[in-house]
């Protein structure tokens, strides 16, 4: 479980004080596909960087599968970010200068996951997403689509506890992001992951175990 206890975000800016986020709490159920619902500026992005340790709040504590996130060291955190969470951004964030299979493989070998088994788990995943012929492509040369089911892979490559993805259906239409958040669902369910995702698309949240509504960043509604 994910469990935030008055969590609040305030950021300076050239007007001032801006609050991200006022005094939310909420509990996030494990094996679950919860969606952060919000207009712009509502908060869910600094919501799921805060849950992701990104963005360690003014106020508050956030604690992810009994780990108080940010009482860890600096260290700490970055080993539990690689071990036990995976990432989908608006723009798949792939890394430009490695093929598809190397960025998969990005997180298999920060953990250590070499040779024939990071290889053989490559492949799996390779197949998953549809994408078996395309594993010494580049990102560019890839469709937005694509993209987004190879960061999928990426971020689900070494089995984290907690995917948390940032509108991943933004630069998609409505049928590939419909079939992308399937796809992302699906996988997570294999494994195991407890996924939040940030969106403000209404086809996504029909899909939804759980529905988290912000805005002016307070929580307005759980669902």
């Amino acid at each position: 479980m994910i469990h935030l206890e008055a969590v609040t975000k305030v950021f300076q800016s050239g007007r001032g004080k801006v609050i991200a986020l006022s005094e939310v709490s909420v509990s996030i159920e494990a094996h679950r596909f919860t969606a952060i619902i919000g207009k712009s500026g509502s908060g869910k992005s600094t919501l799921l960087n805060c849950i992701g340790g990104f963005e360690p709040p003014n106020e508050g504590k956030i604690t992810c599968f009994g780990t108080s996130i940010y009482s860890l060291s600096t260290r700490g955190l970055s080993l539990f970010q690689r071990h036990h969470m995976g990432f989908v951004f608006q723009r798949g964030n792939l890394i430009s200068y490695l093929t598809v299979a190397e960025n998969i493989g990005l997180p298999l070998t920060l953990n250590s996951v070499e040779g024939s088994h990071q290889s053989k788990r490559i492949n799996e995943l390779l197949d998953r997403i549809g994408l078996a012929n395309a594993a010494k492509a580049l990102p560019h040369e890839l469709s937005s689509g694509e993209t987004q089911r190879v960061a999928i892979a990426r971020a689900i490559a070494h089995n984290p506890k907690i995917l948390l993805a940032d509108e991943p259906t933004a630069n998609l239409d409505t049928e590939t992001g419909q079939a992308t958040v399937q796809l992302m669902r699906d996988m997570g369910r294999d494994h195991g992951c407890t996924i939040v995702m940030a969106t403000h698309d209404t086809e996504i949240t029909e899909t939804a175990d759980s529905l988290i509504y912000l805005k002016d960043g307070r929580i307005r509604g759980v669902k």
